[in-house]
């Protein structure tokens, strides 16, 4: 298997402590600070195309209104993504995936997509649109499928074996069988959100030898002794300030 060429800071959906959230704007921010990782989220908009948005409505990161999975391409490309933020993102869109991987490629970035399986969308459904177009644009070594959902990982995993596809398992508080997911998965890293994180199971999944990746982090001073725990990265909205 080759080595997936993870850092130690990635910017969560971006650097979205200076840009709106998920968009092309924060990605290009992440690299002008000298990040070499994001953090997306990958969704299907209603007509199947694959996109770059965390929630499951567009409400909170742009001037519309509406369910994700209600909305073609055309209508998505009106909304304004950018307004929300500051006045000079006035008139960011949302990112297609293929939009974004193009600029990923173009800057020399790495990225760890999260599979984001919202309530009433299907996890086969955005696996099987996603997985097979990141695996055209970036190299094994600068890609990292994660998600919360057991089924979208499933449906990844079998689309792609272990030695051309990295995974994650995605939780909130690491569960008791922790392991057991992340098996059946074959997933090489476990993804923990890093406040309910304890230093035993911490350590635990280190000895297992996943890597462990922790979110999402603002707090360069209460998070530092996670770093003797053996964590291998933290996703945070400015990872600039862990320097």
């Amino acid at each position: 298997m080759p080595a997936l060429d993870l850092p130690r800071l990635i910017a969560h959906r971006g650097l979205s402590a200076q840009a709106p959230e998920n968009t092309l704007a924060a990605v290009r921010a992440a690299h002008d600070a000298g990040i070499d990782w994001v953090e997306l989220d990958v969704q299907l908009l209603g007509d199947g195309t694959p996109v770059i948005w965390h929630d499951r409505d567009v409400a909170r990161c742009s001037n519309g209104r509406g369910r994700l999975a209600t909305l073609d391409l055309a209508a998505a490309r009106r909304l304004d993504a950018g307004a929300w933020f500051a006045p000079a993102f006035a008139g960011e869109r949302m990112a297609t995936l293929d939009e974004m991987l193009a600029l990923l490629a173009e800057l020399g970035m790495g990225v760890n997509l999260e599979l984001k399986v919202n309530r009433g969308h299907d996890p086969a459904a955005l696996a099987e649109a996603a997985v097979p177009t990141l695996m055209e644009a970036l190299p094994f070594e600068r890609r990292l499928v994660s998600s919360f959902d057991a089924r979208a990982l499933g449906v990844a995993r079998a689309l792609v074996g272990p030695e051309r596809l990295a995974l994650g398992a995605l939780f909130d508080r690491v569960p008791r069988d922790w392991q057991a997911r992340a098996e059946a998965a074959q997933a090489v890293s476990v993804h923990a959100n890093w406040k309910p994180l304890k230093s035993e199971r911490a350590r635990a999944i280190k000895a297992a030898g996943y890597a462990l990746l922790c979110y999402t982090a603002n707090d360069p001073d209460a998070f530092a002794p996670r770093w003797d725990w053996g964590v291998d990265a933290v996703i945070s909205d400015d990872p600039t300030q862990f320097r």
